[in-house]
């Protein structure tokens, strides 16, 4: 009789705490979409949007733990091939709902009201949880970037010693400047590298592109070429439409986001993969450790909320903020502005943290960073003169924390926070928050 073959051992059980969380999540998440369907007519759609959010929160949190838990006892942590298309289309999704109705005329806007009475709330949470997906989508160490060497690993307070100026700053500056000496080596002198020279110059030209071409002024000069002033029938072209739109002003924003999206993240990123040759995500997209660095994301986030507290009662301030004046008439009227803002926000981060400094890091080493603050101050030109200045301070901070960290995500995040927080901070000290979803017009 044969002896019976033994069982293979089973593998070993890989399910986390945070394995579960983020299949919770995912229901949950599931469930909220399907409420949204309902939205038409009725106001059930609001509480899917919310329910879809939580849904996402769970998920991108459940991910971030069971990563931390897979390192700590070193099993594989890949991200969920669908997570980064998936966020892709949300934020695309979030994005028409936010920007599609400025483009309607007061009649069919009228329409949209009554089919979707929380559709900035549907629009606003599918953009949310785009971010957050699209980020735990990208959760992959960059395959052309070392682990940094002086990274701390542990529990935060373990990596308190980071807020020292010397290792903050100093240290890391340090090692960079090795690190590019190590690259340099390397690469044994092969040729006149070409990197810098292609993305400072290329880069170049697009400011100078958005500064002639991205404000508000172009954008009037080509909706009179397309519709003559002096037309006395109803609109019937596009840009006719857009000169009677009752959210002409969120249109100029438009332009001005759209054009800064495409010289500050699109162009830049055609030259890093037709030139370049290099991946796209390995100029700062990348996620991976993002948890080890979160704390300083808050902290960094606290002291400058502090700071636009105290300033939120100068009349300048007041004035200048938001950009956008109707952003108290609704909260569509805020929610597109903001949403706006931050796709300006993250490419420029893309570009000045991303674009420009892993170009120039192995010939300049930590000397990129200071390099990429002149232009970042200018652009600042025209603002107050306090924050034209900080700028340059939050040019050296995020540039040091990008080439850290190896990622522009707690930069932009830090910036879009502070951004939005600035915003509600001028509302809140003279008109007030919104208390519409739509705008009565």
């Amino acid at each position: 009789m044969a002896a019976k073959k033994a069982k293979a051992p089973a593998p070993p059980k890989t399910d986390t705490v945070g394995d579960t969380v983020s299949r919770v999540g995912w229901l949950v998440f599931a469930i909220g979409l399907a409420v949204v369907s309902f939205e038409r007519g009725s106001q059930i759609g609001g509480y899917g949007a919310v329910t879809g959010l939580v849904g996402t929160l769970l998920v991108v949190g459940g991910r971030f733990y069971r990563d931390r838990e897979a390192r700590a006892q070193r099993l594989p942590c890949k991200p969920a091939p669908w997570t980064f298309p998936l966020g892709t289309a949300l934020i695309l999704l979030g994005a028409v709902g936010l920007l599609y109705p400025a483009f309607l005329l007061r009649a069919d806007f009228r329409e949209l009201v009554a089919a979707y009475p929380f559709g900035p709330l549907v629009a606003v949470s599918c953009g949310f949880s785009g971010i957050a997906f699209m980020i735990d989508g990208l959760d992959r160490a960059a395959p052309t970037e070392p682990v940094f060497a002086l990274e701390v690993h542990g529990p935060f307070w373990k990596k308190l010693g980071l807020l020292n100026p010397k290792a903050f700053f100093y240290d890391t500056w340090m090692e960079l400047d090795a690190e590019a000496a190590r690259e340099r080596e390397a690469r044994g002198g092969k040729g006149y590298a070409w990197g810098p020279l292609t993305v400072f110059c290329t880069g170049a030209v697009f400011l100078a592109l958005m500064e002639y071409y991205g404000h508000a002024p172009a954008l009037r000069q080509v909706v009179d070429h397309f519709d003559p002033i002096g037309r006395i029938g109803e609109p019937e072209t596009f840009f006719a439409v857009v000169r009677e739109s009752p959210f002409r002003r969120l249109i100029e924003f438009v332009w001005w986001s759209g054009w800064r999206v495409l010289g500050f993240f699109l162009l830049p990123a055609l030259v890093i993969k037709l030139i370049l040759r290099q991946p796209i995500r390995d100029h700062g997209l990348e996620t991976r450790g993002f948890t080890e660095h979160v704390w300083i994301y808050v902290l960094f986030f606290g002291i400058v909320a502090a700071l636009v507290y105290t300033v939120s009662f100068e009349e300048s301030f007041q004035t200048y903020y938001p950009f956008y004046s109707e952003a108290s008439r609704s909260w569509y009227d805020f929610w597109a502005w903001e949403a706006l803002y931050a796709a300006q926000f993250f490419s420029l981060e893309f570009f000045f943290r991303g674009f420009w400094l892993k170009a120039g890091k192995r010939g300049m080493g930590s000397h990129a960073i200071y390099a990429m603050v002149v232009p970042y101050c200018m652009i600042h030109f025209g603002k107050p003169v306090l924050e034209t200045l900080a700028a340059i301070i939050a040019g050296v901070v995020l540039g040091t924390l990008a080439l850290r960290t190896r990622s522009i995500w707690s930069g932009f995040l830090i910036h879009v926070s502070v951004a939005i927080s600035m915003d509600i901070a001028a509302l809140l000290q003279t008109r007030g928050l919104p208390t519409t979803w739509w705008p009565d017009l």
